[in-house]
């Protein structure tokens, strides 16, 4: 985001110098120096250690909650863990990683709140001006572009954060069988301490660390200054202020879209698909596969089936580049002749676009090896026949859930007739991927 900040920055300096007026109005969009708050932020995230309980600001993580909740109490009553492996320090040291990654979700999503609040000034400058250079429009899209990815990121974090396995299921329900448990989570959730809910708990809700309807609208008469006997209803109140909110936003809905429509001065991402791939892991983005190659017997060649393996990486979602192997087995000549015989091995690699629905252009490079050998006397590579793939794939989505992903292949191998002696020209292939 510095970066993209700098680019900009460095393109309406220009901008401005070729003002007739010579007014050097993207110095105001630059006062404060944003670059510098942007590292501080950054620091801030690195360097948080969350030493102490901090008080809950941002979207409210109710897993993180209940099992900083849990380790607390564990941690006050170690004669709980007297009859498991697990040490008091144990519970100490997991409590502090999880205080830590608490404290570095709430850095995350301040560090995101500001990307937000320059692009909404980002936005509102540019509007002013009624043709803008390309250069700025494409860094302007860029910075959208980046803040978006970084935006699913932190959201993907967080939908991680708030999906409990197994273990700590069966924790909790173990836990939530101690009263000195349920009272202590009464008592020192987060969720309780931002609502100054003493005694509002229920346990019921404990893996989801929430509290009812009934205990959140006592809080709000509370925090609102609300007698029992009063004729003003919290609920009321609420949808009071979020139907005024609602107008706030459909206003600035508005005023957004008028911002450069039909000129330069459009600051929105034409034609932007999201890469949802851009926020996966590297190990995620992983795509394996096993596919089968039938060819049937030439005068220089038995009846082969290549068994191969395959492993893509998928660059967006619509694209998969990879590589993969084959071994050759032979069958024989015909059914009167059946012999089972290794008949060499392919190197392949291979991408595949997606250019309609199910529909994919395939195309790939490969070595193949025609002759039988031992792993211990690999062949030199230049006694091995180049191939080029071109071709169309096609996924069939079939009812079984084992073959669900089947991949059928045509392929051209416009490199055969090189050859000597010439493979068959074409190729079908029927893969799985996974």
């Amino acid at each position: 985001m510095v970066k993209q900040e700098k680019r900009l920055k460095r393109r309406l300096t220009q901008l401005d110098s070729k003002d007739s007026t010579g007014s050097r109005r993207s110095a105001t969009l630059f006062a404060g120096d944003p670059e510098q708050r942007y590292r501080t932020l950054l620091q801030k995230l690195k360097s948080d250690t969350a030493t102490a309980m901090r008080i809950m600001h941002g979207e409210y993580l109710p897993y993180t909650d209940s099992l900083q909740a849990m380790l607390r109490f564990l941690k006050a009553n170690p004669q709980l863990l007297n009859s498991s492996k697990v040490l008091p320090s144990d519970v100490q040291n997991t409590l502090a990683h999880v205080m830590q990654l608490q404290s570095k979700m709430q850095d995350a999503g301040e560090l995101q709140q500001f990307m937000q609040q320059r692009q909404s000034q980002l936005q509102q400058f540019l509007s002013q001006y009624t043709h803008l250079p390309s250069g700025i429009t494409s860094s302007y899209t860029d910075y959208n572009k980046q803040l978006y990815y970084y935006t699913e990121q932190v959201k993907a974090y967080k939908e991680a954060l708030n999906d409990p396995d197994k273990m700590m299921r069966l924790a909790m329900t173990v836990l939530d069988k101690v009263p000195a448990f349920t009272n202590f989570i009464r008592n020192n959730s987060m969720l309780a301490s931002a609502l100054n809910l003493p005694g509002a708990y229920n346990p019921s809700m404990i893996g989801q660390g929430l509290s009812t309807r009934d205990q959140v609208m006592a809080a709000f008469q509370n925090q609102l200054g609300i007698g029992k006997g009063s004729n003003l209803d919290p609920s009321a109140y609420v949808q009071q202020n979020v139907a005024s909110a609602q107008g706030e936003v459909d206003q600035l809905r508005a005023k957004v879209s008028s911002y450069g429509n039909g000129g330069s001065a459009n600051v929105d991402i034409p034609g932007f698909r999201p890469n949802s791939q851009k926020t996966k892991s590297f190990l995620k983005r992983l795509e394996y596969g096993v596919n089968l190659q039938t060819v049937h017997s030439t005068f220089f060649y038995p009846s082969t089936t290549d068994v191969g393996l395959s492993l893509g990486y998928r660059l967006n979602d619509r694209n998969v580049v990879g590589i993969g192997a084959s071994y050759k087995i032979g069958w024989g000549k015909d059914l009167s002749h059946i012999s089972f015989t290794g008949q060499g091995a392919s190197l392949r690699s291979f991408i595949d676009i997606n250019i309609k629905k199910s529909f994919f252009a395939t195309g790939g490079f490969e070595y193949n090896y025609q002759q039988p050998f031992r792993l211990a006397d690999m062949p030199k590579l230049s006694s091995w026949q180049p191939s080029g793939l071109v071709g169309i794939s096609k996924i069939i989505s079939l009812k079984t859930k084992v073959f669900k992903k089947t991949k059928v292949q045509l392929l051209w191998d416009f490199l055969s007739y090189q050859q000597a002696p010439q493979a068959p020209p074409f190729k079908f292939r029927v893969g799985y991927s996974f």
